[in-house]
């Protein structure tokens, strides 16, 4: 499977698909208007601590428990029948009953008390009788009922009544609160004073830097440029494919701006509610005036800013009115504010033209993907952290890398630490990125997977089709590995990878289609059969066809013309002019010069298949014994079947 490349040709997979048919900164507090928790937020009282519930129950608790909980007198307990043997005996002082529970309490003549549980009935005529007779001091009490306890019965069903009622108000003050603060900007505020991430943590892009720091420089140092009439910018627009760092961009730019930063995506202004996306542009931009000079960050804009009146049945009106309010606050800035607007987008075909006049977005910084140099200082940067091994060399890797974006290349050195902690080395190895760089590039392996013997050698000799015209035709891009290992959703793949270029030639096109169809001419060759093997390869050839055709004028028959495909109406266009601009001859010249390419380049991968088949079988077989075979070992193969099948010239001595 070919290396992808960057636009225009987007490279063919080379792969025989299973296909059956077919902030780091810390952000302060939000301005949203609720409480900080000192106050009632209504009337500025103080707020009930939050801890008020527990004490007050705690305090119940007390009282209706308490004096069961505190320790009594010293008492010895003695039986019934030993009591009346020492008022008997007159030792016996004083004698407390409780006709409640008959526990009788009182103290000897020596001063000790005692306790002791008197049997029903007790005191009869005969028990009062013995106590007088004796002198003991007889006190028979009927305590009264906490009169606490006696209360809560009467009192539960008001306090669950009042507490229900309490609940209720302040739910529906907190539904309140949340309705009226709804229109309320979401932005995320950042200092400088923690900064986590600074532009020396973006590796390369020095050009995006430079412009970028002009922006920072002129809100530190204003009069700087004030004194010859300079002019900030009052937008800025990141443009560039995903992962190439225009987050990370802006990201370093709160970080080291020194003035105040607002970060809000596009999708924070959108809600169900009608006027709510509007409203948050307000109130964003009454934040950013508030802090005097300040930067305000807007992710993913082209979630808000498509363009206005578009598609079928009109546009979306609340996405309308939130750009028609952006576009009035933008527009209606002063220099001396110092407010500047950076968005970042990978869409910008599909944003309104009002946004991206001078005005408003003044300066496109476009990101691309990372060069060679890039690309080494990226990885340099991704790996400080990690052990590296002596046999890793990153020089290497950013060559083999083309294509990839910094994300890709974070990706990369993270997934070759994974290898390496699986392989269970304390180091990371070459292996490990080679590993890594097949799993993403190519898919990861299944294992699971077992081809039967007769797939396996189709499979072989499909992938071998590939490679031997990836060997021989002379201006693709150089064959790296060729594999028949199941990965991802492909039977076998064969990698190339391919040399850092911005323009693409008729030749090199011509040359990739010729190889993305060598497979089926491999099995049509060996075989005499199609499979559906090469369901992928054909979508791939088709499209890099209809472009040259139709988009890049490389049809001698068709011309110097171009028409682009057609437009969806969801993107923006308008309906009426997005159908198709040529007539029904025109579509079947371009047909026709579609058709012939694909067919002259299947004519051609057969003819070399052909003159090389030898190497084509001596391929095959190396993949059926190996599974895996590197790019010069198939040059090595070709060239073998090249000597082999060459007639024998007689010598002289014949």
């Amino acid at each position: 499977m070919s290396e992808p490349t960057p636009p225009p040709p987007p490279p063919p997979s080379g792969d025989r698909r299973q296909r059956p048919f077919k902030s780091s900164n810390k952000p302060s507090v939000k301005n949203d208007g609720k409480s900080d928790g000192r106050t009632d937020g209504k009337s500025g009282r103080p707020a009930m601590p939050k801890w008020s519930p527990y004490v007050l129950l705690a305090i119940v608790l007390l009282l209706i428990f308490g004096p069961q909980l505190l320790p009594g007198p010293n008492r010895e307990k003695i039986g019934f029948e030993e009591f009346v043997t020492q008022v008997e005996a007159g030792r016996v002082d004083e004698v407390k009953l409780n006709n409640t529970t008959l526990g009788i309490t009182g103290s000897f003549v020596d001063g000790s008390e005692f306790s002791t549980t008197a049997p029903p009935g007790f005191p009869n005529e005969v028990d009062r009788e013995l106590l007088r007779t004796k002198g003991v001091d007889f006190q028979p009490n009927t305590p009264q009922s906490n009169w606490f306890v006696s209360l809560i019965p009467l009192l539960l069903p008001f306090f669950l009544i009042i507490g229900f009622l309490m609940w209720m108000n302040r739910r529906a003050s907190g539904q309140m609160g949340n309705v009226m603060s709804i229109g309320r900007s979401r932005a995320k505020a950042y200092t400088t004073d923690r900064p986590s991430t600074t532009f020396a943590d973006v590796a390369g892009y020095e050009g995006v830097k430079t412009e970028i720091k002009e922006v920072v420089d002129f809100l530190r140092m204003p009069e700087r440029f004030k004194e010859i009439g300079a002019r900030v910018p009052k937008g800025i627009l990141l443009v560039g494919p995903p992962g190439t760092g225009k987050t990370l961009f802006a990201r370093a730019v709160a970080g080291e701006a020194g003035v105040g930063f607002l970060s809000v995506t596009g999708s924070d202004f959108m809600e169900m509610f009608v006027g709510v996306g509007a409203s948050r542009v307000r109130d964003l931009f009454q934040q950013a005036r508030k802090m005097g000079r300040a930067i305000i960050f807007i992710d993913e804009i082209d979630s808000i800013g498509r363009k206005r009146g578009a598609g079928l049945g009109g546009g979306h009106d609340e996405r309308e009115q939130t750009l028609n309010q952006m576009l009035s606050e933008m527009d209606g800035f002063e220099t001396s504010e110092g407010i500047v607007i950076m968005a970042a987008t990978n869409r910008p075909d599909i944003l309104d033209p009002a946004l991206l006049r001078p005005g408003r977005f003044d300066r496109q910084i476009v990101v691309p993907l990372p060069e060679y140099e890039e690309r080494l200082a990226i990885l340099k940067v991704h790996s400080r952290d990690k052990r590296m091994g002596p046999d890793v060399d990153l020089e290497v890797m950013a060559k083999g890398t083309p294509g990839m974006s910094g994300a890709d290349l974070a990706n990369l050195v993270n997934e070759s630490a994974l290898f390496a902690v699986r392989r269970g080395s304390s180091q990371i190895e070459r292996i490990d990125f080679e590993s890594a760089r097949d799993r993403i590039m190519m898919g990861a392996r299944r294992d699971s997977l077992v081809l039967s013997v007769e797939e396996k050698r189709t499979t072989a000799y499909h992938e071998s089709g590939h490679a031997v015209l990836a060997a021989v035709l002379p201006n693709g891009d150089p064959l790296h590995k060729v594999t028949i290992l199941p990965r991802g959703m492909a039977l076998g793949v064969t990698q190339t990878l391919p040399e850092e270029r911005h323009s693409y030639s008729r030749e090199y096109i011509l040359d990739r289609i010729c190889m993305a169809l060598g497979g089926r001419a491999a099995e049509e060759l060996v075989f005499s059969q199609q499979t559906t093997g090469a369901a992928n390869d054909l979508e791939v050839v088709t499209g890099l066809a209809r472009r040259m055709v139709r988009e890049w004028g490389m049809s001698d028959k068709v011309g110097p013309m171009a028409w682009a495909g057609q437009q969806q109406v969801f993107l923006g266009e308008d309906l009426l002019s997005s159908g198709r601009e040529y007539s029904d001859d025109t579509a079947r010249v371009l047909d026709e010069e579609i058709n012939r390419i694909l067919r002259s380049q299947e004519t051609r991968a057969m003819e070399l298949l052909t003159k090389h088949r030898t190497g084509l079988d001596l391929v095959a077989e190396a993949l059926l014994e190996h599974e895996t075979i590197d790019g010069g070992e198939v040059a090595k193969l070709v060239q073998r079947g090249l000597d082999s099948s060459a007639p024998q010239t007689p010598s002289l001595t014949d």
